[in-house]
């Protein structure tokens, strides 16, 4: 599968938050989130393992019961499932997340 990032549909999640979903299977999924700067991804979980890659600006990320961390532009963070996390841009931001398995609440 080869998606073509300008061809993709922009999802408007409202606060300043959107989302494209990129290449995905049954396992694997990419998906780019773009923020606002005060832009927040409130705390949630869910039961799939996700990788975020900052591919510009700055977040602050909250993993349950960790202490809060910034992460940058190359940074990247890991969410084992069902962990409670969430983020707050501190500019504008994007975002690739990777999950596995898919996101069937994505599509």
């Amino acid at each position: 599968m080869i998606t073509v990032n300008q061809e993709t549909e922009t999802k408007d999640l409202g606060g300043g938050v959107t989302r494209k979903v990129l290449s995905y299977s049954k396992n694997l999924m990419a998906c780019e989130l773009k923020f606002a700067k005060g832009a927040v991804g409130a705390l949630h979980s869910h039961p799939h393992e996700q990788i975020g890659y900052v591919v510009s600006g700055s977040f602050e990320v909250e993993e349950a019961g960790q202490e809060k961390k910034i992460v940058r532009t190359g940074d990247t963070y890991y969410m084992a499932p069902d962990i409670e996390h969430g983020v707050v841009a501190l500019e504008d931001s994007v975002l690739l997340d990777i999950f596995t398995p898919v996101r069937e609440d994505f599509l």
